[in-house]
């Protein structure tokens, strides 16, 4: 896949962090009990969130010939 814009490189390297960095060795650092682990789970769906958020934000930009490529919705 031939890199189109600015923002299709973007959306990429964004969408390979969220379906590839495992996040489970800094989990085994950071859970010792049952409180950090809560705090764990909730700070890991904050971050995952947000990057999907950046993700959302860029689909109306990409190629129109992109599989996961959607109109701005107003």
């Amino acid at each position: 896949m031939r890199a189109k814009t600015v923002t299709h490189v973007e959306y990429e390297i964004i969408q390979h962090i969220l379906d590839e960095i495992d996040i489970q060795s800094v989990r085994e650092e950071m859970v010792t009990d049952k409180h950090s682990e809560k705090r764990f789970e909730t700070g890991a769906k904050n971050v995952s969130d947000l990057i999907t958020n950046l993700a959302k934000r860029r689909l109306h930009r990409l190629p129109k010939d992109h599989a996961d490529y959607q109109e701005k919705s107003e």
